[in-house]
């Protein structure tokens, strides 16, 4: 994928966020995350059904690789089975941390490969994912 092609996806991630804001639901498993070198805070809430990612919702104060990173994120996992989005996450943390990864299985999310270049925005656009982590921890965790 081109540069120009992967700024302009994480512009119009960040100008335009998809599933921002929360609501007021039960059945979401909610964590919240934060960057403490920075500004950046995440509030996610995701809904599992069945073993299925069926929504996840997020607000938050983040930079522009945050927000972008986290409305990607969710993007990608909507729909996918929570094995299936661990995989996707763990393939994302290969790739910052130039280990190998499946870049196919990364979808959107591909558009951060060279972010390790710039090692303190690492953090902003893993942030989500550790709110993800979390919400899959206390789903593991359920029973």
């Amino acid at each position: 994928m081109l540069d120009g092609m992967k700024r302009e996806i994480i512009l119009d991630h960040y100008q335009n966020p998809r599933n921002r804001g929360l609501v007021e639901d039960n059945t979401y498993i909610k964590a919240d995350t934060n960057n403490e070198s920075c500004i950046d805070e995440i509030h996610l809430m995701v809904k599992i059904e069945n073993d299925t990612i069926v929504d996840a919702r997020f607000d938050g104060e983040a930079c522009a690789i945050c927000t972008s990173a986290t409305s990607i994120m969710i993007d990608t996992i909507i729909g996918k089975t929570v094995k299936e989005a661990i995989q996707i996450y763990e393939n994302f943390h290969h790739m910052l941390n130039e280990e190998p990864y499946d870049a196919e299985v990364l979808e959107q999310a591909f558009v951060y490969d060279d972010i390790y270049k710039q090692p303190n925005r690492k953090k902003c656009a893993l942030l989500p994912w550790w709110g993800f982590e979390k919400v899959i921890n206390q789903y593991q965790n359920k029973d």
